[in-house]
């Protein structure tokens, strides 16, 4: 796995059905490393802390290879690396294969994958669209979180050095599916 974009987006207030929202949910990528703090991205919004950000949730990494299927479904946006609230775009993350616990080092960090994503609201301010909540939830491509060990830069071409890895425990997508499961989808 390989960082191919860093994203981090500001504050940002949108007027959604009546009411004004602030969200980071609109990340961009830059051209200058970014700093992985232990709990969140230097510079980068997070501004419902309740479900965002924190020790578990300190960076959030997606798959390139996803953007493919969604480019499919609303192939009218205006497509950026950042699209799905992600801090780090990487080439070829894939749920079914990472699992809870599991360790790398990445820049000058050390990350611990520790939970799913799961969409909200501000998913469909992002895609102007929320039928996008549901698209989502009826993939595995749900993205990973990481606690940061081990705090530093990351940039682009950084490449993802497995330090541990631990199958008896649940993948991502495991986790996801439960998730959906749970809650009827």
């Amino acid at each position: 796995m390989k960082i191919i974009s860093t994203n981090i987006g500001e504050k940002t207030a949108i007027d959604w059905k009546g009411k004004t929202i602030t969200t980071g949910v609109f990340k961009y990528p830059i051209n200058e490393p970014i700093f992985l703090g232990t709990e969140n991205v230097l510079n980068d919004e997070v501004s419902d802390r309740k479900y965002h950000g924190g020790i578990d949730q300190a960076v959030y990494g997606y798959s390139l290879k996803h953007y493919d299927y969604f480019k499919k479904l609303h192939p009218n946006l205006d497509w950026q690396l950042g699209m799905f609230g992600e801090n780090l775009t990487v080439d070829d993350l894939d749920e079914t294969k990472i699992y809870i616990g599991d360790t790398f080092n990445v820049g000058e960090t050390v990350l611990e994958v520790t939970t799913i994503r799961t969409p909200c609201y501000k998913l469909g301010i992002r895609f102007n669209d929320s039928n996008i909540i549901q698209q989502f939830w009826n993939t595995n491509m749900c993205g990973v979180y990481f606690k940061v060990l081990q705090t530093g830069f990351v940039k682009v071409g950084d490449i993802f050095e497995q330090l541990k890895s631990y199958p008896e425990n649940q993948t991502i997508a495991e986790v996801y599916e439960a998730k959906r499961v749970a809650k009827g989808m």
